[in-house]
C-alpha cells in the first residue's frame, strides 16, 4: 500500500519547475513548489466553494458588474474568515507531512501567499463564474 505522501505527490500536477530559482527565499520556494501546484489541482473545488459562498448570500455576485465582482471576491476572502479558512484548509489538507512541517513555522506568511494566489485565481475566472451562474 502506498503511503499518503506518495499518493499525494502522485496526484498533483507537475511542479512548476520554471518558477523555481536558487536565489529564492524559503517561503517563495514553498509557494512555487507546493502551494501553486496544489491550488492549480484544487481549481474546480475552489470555484465550487466560491459559488456555494455566493449562493449563501442571495447570489448578489451574479448581478454585479465585472469590476464589482472582482471587489466582491477580494472582500469575500479578506473579510469572511470562515470562507478564507475553508479555502486554506482545502490546500493544507493536500500537504505531505514534510510540507506541513515546513508550513507550520511560517504559517502566517504562507497563508498570505496562499490566499493571494487563490484570490487571483478566482478573479481570473470571473467570466467562468458568471457563466456558471447561481445554483438553487
Amino acid at each position: 500500500m502506498q503511503s499518503r505522501d506518495s499518493s499525494l505527490n502522485a496526484i498533483r500536477l507537475d511542479r512548476i519547475s520554471n518558477t523555481i530559482k536558487s536565489e529564492m527565499s524559503s517561503e517563495e520556494y514553498f509557494q512555487n513548489s507546493v502551494l501553486r501546484p496544489i491550488i492549480k489541482f484544487q481549481n474546480d473545488l475552489l470555484l465550487a466553494a466560491f459559488l456555494n459562498f455566493s449562493n449563501k448570500y442571495k447570489n448578489v455576485f451574479f448581478d454585479l458588474s465585472t469590476e464589482k465582482k472582482v471587489n466582491y471576491i477580494e472582500n469575500a476572502i479578506a473579510k469572511d474568515s470562515t470562507f478564507r479558512n475553508s479555502l486554506k484548509d482545502m490546500i493544507v489538507g493536500l500537504f505531505t507531512v514534510d510540507e506541513y512541517n515546513q508550513y507550520i513555522p511560517n504559517a502566517s506568511a504562507l497563508n498570505k501567499r496562499m490566499t493571494g494566489i487563490i484570490k487571483e485565481r478566482l478573479i481570473s475566472h470571473v467570466q467562468l463564474l458568471s457563466e456558471m451562474g447561481p445554483t438553487a
